[in-house]
């Protein structure tokens, strides 16, 4: 059967089924182990008799030995001399208070017990505990669980706000149109301000300046969804200018302002205005 790793009692316990590895020594702090203190034994209790191998075995070496051979019986025990000196206090105390105590109670007995039970929890004060950490694990990974789940939303929120607003760029740029159809349409503004113009008129003026007949009808277009422009009051202004210049008759007025581009009711209703 394998052997097992028996540590000193003065030394921190090891994990449990932990060996130690090739080249490991002990930490200088924790001071020799008892004399003849066995580091290998088996679950029948065997182990190597001989100390000094044993402690090589785990990379103590002839010097660490041998200090704890020099070392007084005091020193090397000093577990076993605190827990003596504890006795012996409580044995002092019992003597003491013997003369009032019932002469079938242990205290000494009783004070021992009472001190191996404080040391131990029960097993609500286990169950406790494990409850609370459980506990406290659920609550963490409902913190975390909230905390994705805020990043996930934060993130999506992000990206729709950035369609949204590539969206709007993109429906201003789409109602603007490009840098040619802008020039267009300011012109097509300041020709508005000049006389009156019909729709057809006016796309014939664009492209007299040189514009595509695209660029002109996107201009006409954009007055139109942006309310710049009547055209039945493009058609009164119209006539008036034409009877500023000349005399005519309602039909001739008709006629001219039909040769300007105007539909037959927006001529009609130019002239209306004028009073023929």
């Amino acid at each position: 059967m394998a052997p097992r790793y028996n540590s000193p009692p003065n030394w921190p316990p090891p994990p449990v089924g932990w060996s130690p590895p090739p080249g490991w020594s002990p930490d200088p702090a924790w001071g020799p182990a008892p004399q003849g203190w066995r580091f290998w034994v088996d679950d029948a209790g065997a182990g190597s008799s001989d100390p000094r191998e044993a402690l090589a075995e785990v990379g103590v070496g002839e010097e660490s030995v041998g200090a704890a051979q020099r070392k007084s019986w005091i020193a090397r025990h000093k577990i076993l001399t605190g827990a003596g000196g504890v006795v012996l206090l409580i044995v002092v105390i019992a003597a003491l208070v013997g003369g009032n105590a019932d002469p079938g109670e242990e205290p000494v007995v009783v004070a021992t017990t009472q001190g191996a039970d404080q040391g131990e929890k029960s097993a609500d004060e286990i169950a406790a505990e494990e409850q609370a950490e459980a506990e406290r694990l659920a609550e963490e990974e409902a913190a975390a669980a909230a905390e994705a789940e805020e990043e996930r939303l934060a993130e999506e929120q992000r990206l729709a706000d950035e369609a949204a607003a590539a969206e709007a760029a993109a429906a201003e740029a789409a109602r603007i149109g490009s840098v040619a159809q802008q020039n267009a349409y300011r012109s097509a503004l300041s020709y508005l301000d000049l006389t009156g113009f019909s729709r057809s008129g006016l796309i014939g003026q664009l492209e007299f300046e040189g514009f595509s007949t695209a660029d002109a009808e996107f201009a006409i277009v954009r007055l139109e969804a942006e309310g710049g422009v009547d055209w039945n009051a493009e058609a009164a202004e119209c006539a008036a200018s034409y009877l500023d210049l000349m005399s005519f008759s309602r039909a001739g007025l008709v006629d001219q302002l039909l040769f300007e581009g105007f539909t037959p009711e927006q001529a009609e209703y130019g002239v209306s205005t004028t009073g023929l």
